[in-house]
């Protein structure tokens, strides 16, 4: 059995998850979802999706945001939403 990195429960069905050179231990999909889904940088949710990320040109990280709508809502005016024409 192994230990839960978010709640500590030691569950014989747990789980790992690798992230790069990190190691990470899950008794169900709701801790790792709380552990390591990003949070939008607008409303605060877990976003579960692609979101949206906004870069500043040549830069490799950005801000994440669940949606366009948040992005804009927080500045970022280069955001648009997926429509049809």
């Amino acid at each position: 059995m192994a230990r839960c990195d978010t709640c500590g429960n030691d569950y014989d069905y747990s789980f790992v998850i690798v992230r790069g050179s990190e190691h990470f231990t899950f008794d169900s999909f709701e801790c790792a979802i709380h552990k390591l889904a990003p949070v939008c940088g607008h409303c605060g949710v877990r976003i579960l999706g692609h979101g949206v990320e906004v870069r500043a040109p040549g830069g490799l990280h950005g801000s994440i945001y669940c949606c366009a709508h948040c992005a804009r809502s927080a500045g970022e005016g280069r955001v648009v939403d997926h429509v049809q024409t």
